[in-house]
């Protein structure tokens, strides 16, 4: 049987804390306008060094968005994840009343590419500054990758299949993909996602070996995919946290569908081989489109992973043309985070919310910063571009070398 026919994985909530957002709806409003929201780096302690831009979460308060209790054992990175994680639920109208008898039912993934280097700092600082009785009991959690995951489980009461997927960029979607593989393993939801914070100094320090890293000053030229003027990319804080569930308990409890997963694939070429990359992103998409049951010429959008490093760009465009064919030069292409950063794991996710939105609107949303692109590829630059739009791509790699594949369905295609 065909797994799309057995326990199909549907999107029925979104909750997004990003640079350009810390809901959803602000968050996807400024996607649509296009509006670049890279800026000089304020955090303390990074005023000299190298990285001077950045995609900052600004506004966001998680004194009000977290219990205490939970607040004083986290690290950044977790409280956007356990925000967003809320919003998602609140979306999906998941509420305990849905789960109490079923707790088992309900299980947490979430991808991490750092971890939490905020609070490692601060408790390092008072270890060599104070002494070991000055550095806090939770030193050896709050940083750890796992740390959302079994954080969002706890304060969710979730004891279902829980995992966390210790990756680079392309992890956020390989998140999806493995709370996919759990739904039809029989849970009925996931909450699913990944949320960085690498803008504390020692993680920018640790950043800065990432030959591909944008250290351009102008915040407007810093992160320019896909263009002649292309300096790397610039990274962000943020990301964003999804519920899925199996589309029979969706129906039976009466929620609304908003997109399908209906296929992933991921393969690995080696750290910064971008060259390589185009024969691994074309086998991605491929096995992608293959366990979605879709024909390349099906694809209405694709959300590019889009680093801004000319011989990767180039790979990228190249890949979508192998595995979509002359359709490829055709279908629009957007990368948002051109104008909020790359989130690390975040990165992709935030583009699979973008993509759900995008499909719901029937707009395709503009890549920031870019005008004069020199690929055989359609960005959409400017403005929103209005479309329908049944099915979306979305696509990630990361500096380590994994490439991933996403095929999002529109509710209305699930039962095609």
């Amino acid at each position: 049987m065909n797994v799309r026919e057995a326990r199909r994985t549907v999107v029925t909530g979104i909750g997004v804390v990003a640079p350009n957002g810390t809901t959803t709806e602000s968050f996807w409003k400024m996607t649509l306008e296009g509006v670049n929201v890279l800026d000089r780096i304020t955090r303390e302690g990074c005023e000299h060094l190298p990285l001077r831009v950045a995609g900052e979460v600004r506004g966001f308060d998680p004194v009000a968005l977290v219990e205490e209790r939970y607040l004083v054992q986290t690290d950044r990175f977790t409280h956007f994840a356990m925000a967003a994680a809320d919003l998602a639920l609140d979306d999906a109208r998941l509420g305990r009343a849905d789960y109490e008898n079923t707790p088992f039912g309900v299980g947490v993934v979430t991808a991490a590419g750092s971890g939490g280097g905020e609070f490692g700092q601060r408790e390092l600082q008072r270890l060599w500054g104070q002494g070991s009785k000055y550095v806090g009991p939770y030193q050896s959690i709050a940083w750890f990758y796992a740390a959302s995951t079994g954080q969002i489980s706890i304060r969710g009461g979730f004891k279902g299949p829980c995992a966390v997927v210790a990756s680079d960029e392309a992890g956020g979607l390989d998140a999806l993909a493995h709370a996919a593989r759990t739904i039809r393993r029989g849970a009925d939801a996931v909450v699913v996602g990944a949320a960085e914070a690498p803008l504390a100094p020692y993680s920018v320090v640790c950043q800065l070996g990432y030959d591909d890293l944008s250290v351009c000053d102008d915040p407007a030229r810093a992160y320019r995919p896909f263009t002649a003027d292309a300096c790397g990319f610039v990274p962000a804080e943020g990301g964003a946290m999804l519920v899925v569930e199996e589309e029979g308990a969706v129906l039976r409890r009466g929620a609304k569908v908003r997109a399908e997963l209906a296929g992933h694939a991921a393969t690995f070429t080696g750290a910064s081989r971008w060259a390589e990359s185009r024969e691994g992103l074309s086998r991605a998409i491929s096995r992608a489109l293959r366990e979605a049951d879709c024909a390349p010429e099906e694809i209405d959008v694709v959300f590019a992973d889009a680093l801004g490093v000319p011989a990767a760009d180039r790979a990228e465009a190249l890949a979508i043309a192998d595995a979509l064919g002359a359709h490829g030069r055709r279908v629009p292409v957007t990368a948002p985070k051109s104008g909020i950063g790359r989130a690390y794991c975040g990165a992709p996710v935030l583009d699979v919310a973008a993509a759900v939105l995008a499909m719901e609107d029937g707009l395709i949303p503009p890549t920031p910063n870019v005008v004069d692109v020199c690929h055989d590829l359609d960005v959409v630059t400017g403005r929103a571009r209005p479309a329908e739009l049944r099915t979306a791509l979305v696509l990630s790699r990361g500096l380590m070398g994994s490439n991933a594949a996403l095929v999002l369905r529109h509710p209305t295609d699930t039962h095609a």
